[in-house]
């Protein structure tokens, strides 16, 4: 959260002074320059340590000891679903092409940069956006960087530790014929954990989008609370697709954080909405002073 407050003296000192279009341009420019510089960075810090990472994260969700595993085998044994416990995955992942083991190295860096750098990627963009915004708008928009990053942070965890291994589960398993054997490239695999994970980190900002669109007035609470049956619908489809898996605990798993998010959203907006009302008040007593006045 002290990310937000660092330049806060500057962007009061500058607030007011118009720039031309160009200067905006100029000033976007290095925004973008120093965000890439830290993608760049991280990435290169991640091909440095690469069979590390691959070896502890991107390959784990591939092995049957892995934690969402160990995790479902004692939920089986809880609710008495055998079914939920993986013993096995039964697929091997091959690397066909001469140069595909650099390539998807490079490519993987790639990923790891941008996901560890987005913190500071962000805070430059919100760095450029800030000053534009009105001084009520800035105060209730204090601590973005901080729950923006939380929130894509989480839906990383949640894209990695369930459903990726969900999907893989399933699809690993999954078989047109028992005499054809699953062996899967690489690049399907990597591809299948960072669209998930990604994915997951992006859909987590539902509060935030919801915070925008509810101080531009497009949405109210009253109208999520009115459609909250039509959203559990709409979640449940979304589970479904993510998790091939068909069966429903799988399904559950995933619906719940999403549902949880939707009604933290209700609550964003019912506070957007609280604060749109106290500052009519507020605008509406000042109206009435100086017309006594």
């Amino acid at each position: 959260m002290s990310l937000d407050q660092d330049f806060d003296n500057e962007e009061e000192e500058s607030e007011g002074k118009e720039m031309s279009f160009l200067s905006h341009l100029e000033e976007l420019r290095w925004h973008v320059i120093r965000a890439g510089a830290s993608i760049l960075v991280f990435a290169i810090l991640a091909f440095i340590y690469i069979q590390e990472i691959y070896h502890y994260v991107i390959i784990a969700p591939s092995q049957p000891d892995f934690w969402t595993y160990r995790m479902l085998c004692k939920l089986s044994e809880v609710t008495g679903y055998k079914d939920l416990c993986v013993k096995a995955l039964n697929f091997k992942l091959q690397v066909i092409g001469m140069g595909d083991a650099f390539t998807m190295s490079m490519t993987s860096s790639v990923i790891a940069g941008l996901v560890f750098a987005f913190p500071y990627a962000f805070w430059e963009v919100w760095r450029f956006i800030k000053p534009g915004l009105k001084p009520a708008e800035r105060r209730s928009a204090r601590g973005a960087v901080f729950y923006v990053t939380f929130l894509f942070f989480s839906g990383v965890l949640f894209g990695y530790y369930v459903v990726s291994p969900l999907a893989i589960n399933f699809l690993a398993n999954y078989t047109l014929d028992p005499s054809i054997i699953n062996e899967f490239s690489l690049a399907s695999y990597i591809s299948l954990v960072a669209t998930l994970t990604l994915a997951c980190g992006i859909a987590f900002q539902l509060p935030i989008v919801v915070y925008v669109l509810s101080k531009i007035g497009v949405l109210t609470p009253s109208f999520m609370r009115e459609y909250r049956k039509h959203s559990v619908i709409v979640i449940l489809i979304v589970a479904a697709i993510i998790t091939p898996s068909p069966d429903i605990y799988s399904q559950v798993l995933v619906a719940i954080p999403l549902f949880l998010l939707y009604e933290l959203s209700i609550i964003v907006s019912a506070r957007v909405e609280r604060e749109k009302l106290e500052e009519e008040k507020r605008l509406a007593k000042l109206g009435n002073t100086n017309t006594e006045d």
